[in-house]
């Protein structure tokens, strides 16, 4: 049982809100309904005000537990080993909720070379990862890396970037589940020139499902299509999307071509 599942057993079984419990030790409503949801922690003060007015130990508070290891408080809280004690427990209870964190001395252009925020639950604007190399739950850079990511180049579950994967992906070329950009690849696609299992594009998407003013595809709808039948070839594809584009980038028309030609 973590902190915040402990406070609010202690104070539901002592019948009191939280506008009350926070009345009793000199905060506000909004406090104690942080420190309750895990998005935030007490200080040091406020955990022996709780343990005193719960009739429970700090030991009790600050540990993970099942079970109630230490339910009584200590009589003597002055005692000089229990206090150093009491501070390196709130310590470790910080460190768990901030997590891991490392910002680099060596900068460029004014951003840490590298920045990393790895945190138990996003708590502020200080946990977001900003530098060269990004990484973190949330992550601003050059290159991020996180669960939430922007950069040139980003890779998340959520990512925005010139080049961006993830689960949601958006950028100028992006890749994932749901792809967004102006060349996307994914499971569903959209942009301007697109390959996916569902692709939506401007000029050309390629997919099982594909609609564009260009479209390769089993199911392809558009003002010129290309139906994959019993099978294309790379060079098919190429010819039916030089004779319709003739000024389509190389990389990008081998890149389609490809796909029109392995869809399955």
């Amino acid at each position: 049982m973590e902190f915040s599942e402990k406070l609010a057993l202690q104070r539901k079984r002592r019948g009191l809100s939280q506008e009350q419990l926070a009345d009793r030790l000199g905060v506000t409503r909004q406090s104690v309904s942080k420190w309750e949801s895990g998005t935030a922690v007490p200080e040091l003060g406020k955990l022996i005000a709780l343990s005193e007015l719960f009739s429970v130990s700090v030991d009790y508070l600050v540990k993970n537990a099942q079970d109630e290891e230490w339910p009584h408080r200590e009589e003597d809280t002055g005692d000089a080993a229990a206090q150093a004690r009491m501070e390196r427990q709130v310590a470790e209870l910080h460190r768990m909720f901030r997590g891991y964190r490392y910002t680099s001395a060596a900068k460029v252009f004014g951003l840490p070379l590298v920045s990393i925020r790895l945190c138990r639950r996003m708590m502020g604007r200080d946990d977001v990862a900003r530098g060269v190399i990004a990484i973190g739950n949330a992550a601003v850079g050059v290159v991020a890396i996180g669960a939430f990511s922007v950069g040139l180049f980003g890779l998340g579950a959520f990512s925005v970037g010139l080049a961006a994967v993830g689960a949601l992906a958006a950028g100028g070329v992006s890749f994932g589940a749901l792809s967004v950009g102006v060349v996307a690849m994914g499971s569903c696609a959209i942009g301007v020139w697109t390959c996916g299992v569902a692709s939506v594009a401007k000029e050309v998407a390629v997919g099982i499902a594909a609609a564009a003013e260009t479209a390769v595809g089993k199911d392809a709808v558009g003002t010129h299509v290309l139906l994959w039948g019993d099978g294309l070839t790379k060079a098919q594809v190429e010819e039916f999307l030089l004779r319709h584009h003739p000024g389509l980038w190389k990389p990008l028309l081998h890149l389609l071509s490809f796909f029109g030609a392995n869809i399955q």
